[in-house]
């Protein structure tokens, strides 16, 4: 049928786990009105694969090299980009749900979830509504707030994987004296003893 192809709604997939993102994309691909243009495997990818190919809904994961999904929703949302955005996860966190919305993500779903009820998401964020886990939305609202910086959350993420301040100082183009008062300062926060200690309690919470 000439045009049907347009009425699709368009989507991209950010995954780094390559039997996942196949998975995902089969899945959705079965749907008659879904069409899976593109994938991604980093942050970064999926960044500029969103800007170019402006899909009508992103789905991503939160965990990928070099940007987190997270990372990406915000960026997206920071440049204006028009696409309604869903976080799909393992990560139960009322820390990450919250980021996730500041973001600007109209859904947080887990990978858990029946098959089926992913199509049916990306439907109902397409016409502009929220999908979230039911008992993920309730605890994230009684859940502690997150006391981090965005910039005392990348240093720390860094520092939890075992990166040195003068390291990290070169990753995020700041002074190394200005990445240790970002640990300190994040330290302090988090009433850790240490920066592994520290970015641990973070990731434990959903802040990092």
């Amino acid at each position: 049928m000439p045009g049907a192809k347009r009425d699709k709604i368009r989507v991209v997939i950010a995954e780094d786990q390559v039997m996942v993102l196949g998975a995902l994309a089969a899945l959705l691909e079965m749907e008659d009105d879904i069409e899976v243009v593109a994938r991604a495997r980093n942050g970064e990818e999926a960044l500029r694969t969103v800007q170019q190919l402006r899909p009508d809904v992103f789905i991503t994961d939160i965990e990928m090299p070099k940007l987190t999904g997270l990372e990406v929703a915000a960026e997206l949302k920071r440049r204006s980009v028009p696409v309604r955005m869903i976080i799909l996860t393992t990560f139960a966190r009322a820390g990450y749900l919250r980021r996730a919305l500041a973001a600007g993500a109209s859904g947080y779903l887990l990978k858990d979830m029946p098959a089926e009820q992913l199509a049916e998401a990306v439907r109902r964020v397409h016409r502009g509504l929220r999908v979230i886990d039911p008992q993920l939305a309730a605890e994230a609202w009684s859940d502690e707030p997150d006391p981090l910086t965005e910039r005392e959350r990348q240093v720390l993420r860094h520092a939890g994987e075992g990166m040195a301040s003068a390291d990290i100082a070169i990753e995020l183009n700041l002074s190394e004296g200005t990445v240790r008062n970002y640990l300190s300062e994040a330290i302090s926060k988090l009433g850790a003893a240490n920066r592994v200690e520290a970015a641990r309690l973070a990731r434990a919470k959903g802040w990092l």
